[in-house]
């Protein structure tokens, strides 16, 4: 039952396969494998052929005729075997281009379907162990494609020639044997095959696991180091490696043993065939150009025989290694576009939530009932302790879930019926954990638009306050930021962050904790251009730190999902509750610090 479904999930991922091979709308691919077909089928006949040139070759010389005529058949054998190695190589050249257009359009299709996906898939994903994946997912597109159409359709048409050449030249027991050793040569080079696949895939399971653990140690390489992991990550990496050994262990025998399987199969069926064809010359039935034509049919027909038992164990590995990536474009996104959906159109750039409940899952409701309205070119700020929903309300603006219940609106277009890329391209916003590309600060900056001109990128960083700490740099602009932006300290990413979104410019900011990371002198610097580049926008201001919003057009107070006070600064203040709470609290706390400090 497992060998049937793992034969079923094959044929499937060889469907998806095939329609990159017959690609839509691409008349110039497909004439391409048309003409590669034609050129295969061509040295296919072609070499079917050639046993006979030499067959009469042979006779000739034994009968002793004139030189002439077994001059002028050497002379074909030659022409023809050249002949088979040009069509061979011109299906290849002709071919070349439609593999690797069907290369390339699956890994941009896996990629761009990765984008899509909502964010519930990325938080749980495992980069190192995904990217191993679609590597060996990409690889293996041009190994199956070729072998599928130049190995195993035409040394099956061969098997076929040759059964038929055996019958009508040498009679029904050279083509019952020859038929029956293929035959069973085949059934057990893909039985011994899919026995072995279980091998090769805990092989990769292995591999992906040992891949996630090593990227994983080092992205967190700092975290190591803090608590004196070395050990512990080198005997966890050893542990996924050991599996993977044992795995290519079991692999490599049950290689050793089809291979052998095979010789042993072959060896008899030429035994046989060759003491029937010695028979036939000894008792003149058969010439010796008879006895050379049966020896030389067989060796061209086992060695791609030899060669399918290889193909078929490439094309069922590789197979399994595009299964997985083809796994990933099955995945459903969780937050689609409506069908037809437009692009948003607001009359206003206002924001409205109204009774949003959400929840990340069912057990836990994060949102009660949320109401509340950012009129266009206002300044709303939502606090609240940590676990309150505050970055949910981020995330919901931006659509990476759905709502629950309830509805958000941008002006009067509820967001769930326009399209995501239109939506977020109105929004601008600053995280508050700033992951940078592994580029160039200049790279990281123009990132919030890609058109803008060096100059707009250097008034952006200018409003930042982070341009004269570029120009302290050797390579200014084109200082490299490692890995997730590690070269940078916390400050300076979120600078980084900050003129990325101003270089955006988009009509609707979102502030998630955007200071969070700075010193309070570069905290109240930045703080004024945040207020310079807010003016007239609709902004939101996720904060921790009250003094940060002590501007705002209105405060709410989340508290377990709920909004518990709402008001101005100094209203809430004159309110004595939970917000007047929270800022005696940290008035306390920063005063102490500066005491210590």
């Amino acid at each position: 039952m497992k060998n049937s479904n793992l034969q079923r999930t094959n044929w499937d991922t060889a469907k998806t396969l095939m329609t990159h091979l017959w690609p839509k709308n691409q008349f110039s691919l497909r004439v391409r494998v048309v003409a590669a077909m034609s050129c295969l089928l061509l040295a296919k006949v072609i070499n079917v052929y050639v046993p006979f040139l030499y067959k009469n070759a042979v006779d000739a010389l034994s009968l002793q005729t004139e030189l002439a005529l077994p001059v002028g058949i050497i002379l074909s054998y030659g022409l023809a075997r050249i002949m088979t190695q040009t069509f061979g190589e011109l299906r290849d050249m002709i071919f070349a281009k439609v593999s690797l257009h069907s290369q390339r359009t699956i890994a941009l299709s896996t990629f761009a379907h990765l984008h899509k996906l909502s964010l519930s898939f990325h938080l749980d994903r495992q980069t190192g162990g995904l990217s191993r994946v679609i590597e060996r997912g990409i690889r293996a597109i041009q190994t199956v494609l070729s072998f599928m159409l130049f190995n195993i359709i035409p040394t099956l048409l061969e098997i076929l020639l040759v059964t038929v050449i055996f019958y009508n030249n040498f009679g029904p027991a050279f083509a019952f044997i020859t038929f029956g050793c293929v035959g069973f040569y085949v059934y057990f080079t893909f039985a011994i095959t899919n026995w072995r696949t279980k091998f090769r895939k805990n092989m990769n399971e292995s591999d992906t696991e040992a891949n996630t653990k090593a990227i994983d140690s080092l992205l967190n390489y700092e975290t190591v180091k803090y608590f004196n992991n070395e050990d512990h990550e080198y005997n966890r990496y050893n542990g996924s490696l050991l599996k993977y050994q044992i795995e290519a262990q079991k692999s490599q025998s049950s290689l050793s043993l089809l291979n052998i399987g095979q010789q042993l199969i072959i060896g008899i069926g030429s035994i046989a065939i060759m003491w029937m064809a010695a028979q036939g010359v000894v008792n003149k039935t058969l010439t010796l150009g008879d006895f050379v034509l049966a020896n030389t049919i067989l060796l061209q027909l086992f060695i791609p025989l030899g060669f399918l038992g290889f193909v078929y164990r490439e094309i069922t590995l590789g197979l399994v290694d595009m299964e997985k990536m083809f796994e990933l474009l099955k995945v459903n996104e969780d937050v689609k576009d409506a069908e037809n959906a437009p692009d948003l159109q607001p009359d206003q750039w206002t924001i409205e939530f109204d009774n949003v409940t959400f929840g990340y899952n069912q057990d836990r409701t994060i949102l009660k009932n949320v109401s509340f309205k950012i009129p266009e070119g206002k300044t709303l700020a939502v606090v609240g302790p940590s676990g309150s929903g505050k970055s949910t309300i981020a995330r919901l603006i931006f659509r990476f879930y759905d709502v629950t219940t309830g509805s958000v609106r941008i002006g009067s277009s509820d967001i769930k019926k326009i399209t995501q890329k239109s939506l977020r391209k109105a929004i601008g916003i600053v995280p508050q954990d700033t992951v940078l590309f592994n580029d160039s600060i200049g790279y990281n900056i123009h990132y919030g638009k890609p058109a803008a001109n060096m100059d707009e990128v250097k008034s952006a960083a200018k409003m930042a306050q982070i341009d004269q700490f570029i120009e302290s740099l050797k390579k200014k602009y084109d200082t490299a930021v490692g890995e997730r932006g590690l070269k940078l300290s916390g400050g300076e990413k979120q600078r980084v962050a900050i003129a990325r979104t101003i270089l955006k410019n988009p009509q609707i900011l979102l502030f998630d904790e955007a200071t969070s990371a700075l010193d309070s002198h570069t905290e109240k610097e930045i703080q004024a251009s945040l207020k310079e580049v807010s003016k007239n926008r609709t902004t939101l201001i996720i904060a921790h730190r009250l003094s940060t919003i002590v501007h705002a057009d209105e405060i709410i107070v989340l508290k377990d999902g709920e909004i518990v006070e709402r008001g101005t600064h100094g209203a809430l203040i004159a309110k004595k509750g939970e917000y007047a709470d929270m800022w005696e609290k940290q008035e306390k706390s920063e005063k102490q610090a500066a005491v210590i400090s």
